[in-house]
């Protein structure tokens, strides 16, 4: 390996403007060399551009990793500045197959090695102190993890935003059902380039599309690994690879992990944090992980999600949180801000530090459902309680807010327009006298049953406000082929009553007196999740469906629940 990163350092191809001083917008007299093409173990070639500042020495490097840009947009150019302004280098390096750098990219899968490679090349540049920071959000942030596993002793810390971590669990198949618009509108629609050449598709429209595995091609675009997706619906050696909370015994890094009640991948962020407090392989990584979570959708710090307007207090100073992150692992400085877990409680829409996650005071408490539509803290205590809906593919519940990329449909929304709807079974609470709190993990337990042999169930959590209007929070879904989990698929009996659990991830709301708290129980969630079927046939593959005749059940023997994480009151 010696020998391998001389080569690599001797082999580095400079592009003539090399050297350029006093760029415009970056500080006086910075360093700049754009279009190095650094070369990884196997020979392929990656664009890079090193900023450093003007005065002599060595300096701290902040490295960031895209498949987004080229580096000479406004954003990127911002943190070259940053950093400069700061008195870091910055390195910025477009991904294997993006842009300028060669070789072929297949997402996810190269970062490891091309992470590491580019760390170790950093690492031996004569203004390098040795000392590397990553930092970005959503793939910027998966890069920075992918590049932790090799443990390379430059990486001091990283700052993931909207970071992935469970690549079948959270990116594509959430509860074992296809996250369809995601996956497709970024797989196909915008990453389905080198240079991520969109066309003008209505993504919407295009989901209906069936079978799945002939989308890409109905509209013209083929991408192997969306291909590749659609191909590994149980969780299989494909996957596992990319289980990065499975692997956290392999990262030795200090994290600062940065999420929103509404991001996508909000189970994420958490789950690397927690798997890396306990399961980290250094004691420096495990005692210096830390965790702020606001109520931002994907592409966060604002003060808006959805069609709510959490305040001024929502929105952050990112740069300097980051700042005084690097500023310590990077360059020795002390702690400026020691808490370990930073949450934002909406309805109280205030900020507030924690000493762990999940909380250890929470209170996990059943709520259960109940006959006439109610949500009762009393288990019942009466047999033959159910309620039974249709469920078609064809008709499916459509969409409206949650954790998903798509900016017109993500957040928090009212419900309304799906009032009336005959295949959404509704519960809800009688109104809170006091505040009541939930922070933390949410699930659900439900007792079903359904005339087709495959099935989805999902429930929804909702705040309903005093005037009627109601906001979802959380929800969740469990495609009823992996109710005994994601490795294999089980069919089911029709008529059968099986117990399922659905993780509804996580939220943090305080209820006001007078609000109520609703779940919406349906079958569908389209498109942000592919529909099911209801034929059992392989997934992907299908191009017929069949409506089905689903049951939930609430009685003594079937009690379906809710399970919430109460905060003991206390004040906001």
């Amino acid at each position: 390996m010696r020998a391998f990163f001389s080569l690599l350092i001797a082999c580095v191809v400079v592009a003539p403007s090399v050297g350029l001083t006093d760029p415009q917008g970056l500080p006086s007299g910075s360093i700049v060399e754009y279009h190095l093409m650094v070369p990884m173990r196997d020979g392929v070639r990656l664009a890079t551009d090193s900023y450093r500042p003007a005065q002599s020495g060595t300096f701290p490097t902040l490295f960031v990793r895209d498949i987004y840009s080229n580096g000479s947009n406004a954003v990127r150019q911002r943190y070259a500045r940053w950093a400069l302004e700061n008195g870091y280098a910055f390195v910025f390096q477009s991904a294997r197959g993006r842009y300028d750098s060669e070789g072929v990219w297949n997402p996810y899968f190269q970062e490891v090695k091309d992470g590491h490679d580019t760390l170790s090349w950093i690492e031996n540049q004569p203004w390098s102190n040795g000392k590397v920071g990553m930092f970005g959000s959503s793939y910027l942030a998966s890069v920075q993890w992918l590049a932790a596993l090799g443990q390379h002793p430059a990486l001091k810390a990283i700052a993931p935003a909207m970071s992935p971590g469970n690549y079948y669990r959270d990116v594509a198949y959430p509860g074992g059902a296809f996250s369809l618009l995601s996956r497709a509108s970024w797989g196909l629609g915008l990453v389905g380039s080198r240079t991520n050449q969109t066309y003008p598709i209505d993504w919407i429209s295009a989901a209906r599309h069936l079978p799945l595995k002939d989308l890409g091609r109905s509209l013209g675009l083929r991408a192997q690994h969306f291909d590749d997706w659609l191909a590994h619906p149980t969780y299989d050696d494909y996957w596992k690879p990319l289980n990065l909370e499975e692997r956290a015994p392999e990262m030795g890094v200090p994290a600062l992990n940065i999420g929103g009640w509404y991001d996508v991948f909000l189970r994420s962020t958490l789950g690397s944090f927690t798997t890396m407090e306990k399961e980290a392989a250094t004691q420096r990584a495990r005692e210096n992980q830390r965790l702020v979570i606001g109520p931002w959708v994907h592409g966060w710090n604002k003060r808006k999600a959805g069609e709510l307007d959490f305040g001024a207090t929502a929105e952050i100073d990112e740069e300097a949180l980051q700042l005084a992150w690097f500023d310590h692992w990077l360059k020795d400085k002390p702690v400026s801000d020691n808490a370990k877990v930073r949450i934002f409680v909406m309805g109280d829409n205030a900020w507030r530090d924690e000493e762990e996650w999940p909380l250890a005071r929470a209170q996990a408490t059943p709520y259960y459902l109940a006959e006439g539509g109610l949500i009762r803290l009393e288990a019942p205590t009466e047999g033959e309680a159910n309620l039974s809906y249709r469920y078609d593919p064809l008709d499916p519940v459509p969409t409206l807010g949650g954790n998903i990329m798509r900016p017109e449909l993500r957040g928090p929304f009212d419900q309304a327009p799906l009032d009336g709807r005959a295949d959404i079974l509704r519960f809800q609470s009688e109104p809170f006298t006091t505040r009541t709190e939930i922070t933390g993990p949410v699930s659900a337990v439900l007792y079903v049953s359904s005339s087709a042999v495959d099935t989805d169930f999902m429930a929804k959590l909702i705040v309903v406000k005093e005037d009627g209007r109601a906001f979802n929070l959380v929800d969740g879904v469990v495609r009823t082929r992996f109710r005994d989990g994601y490795e294999r698929e089980s069919l089911m009996s029709p008529g059968e009553v099986i117990r399922i659990e659905l993780d509804l991830w996580a939220t943090s709301y305080a209820f006001a007196p007078g609000e109520r708290l609703r779940v919406d129980i349906t079958s569908s969630n389209f498109p942000r999740l592919a529909r099911n079927l209801n034929t059992g046939a392989p997934f992907a593959e299908g191009s017929s469906t069949m409506a089905a005749e689903q049951t939930l059940y609430f009685d003594r023997s079937r009690p379906s629940h809710l399970v919430l994480p109460i905060i003991p009151n206390e004040a906001p």
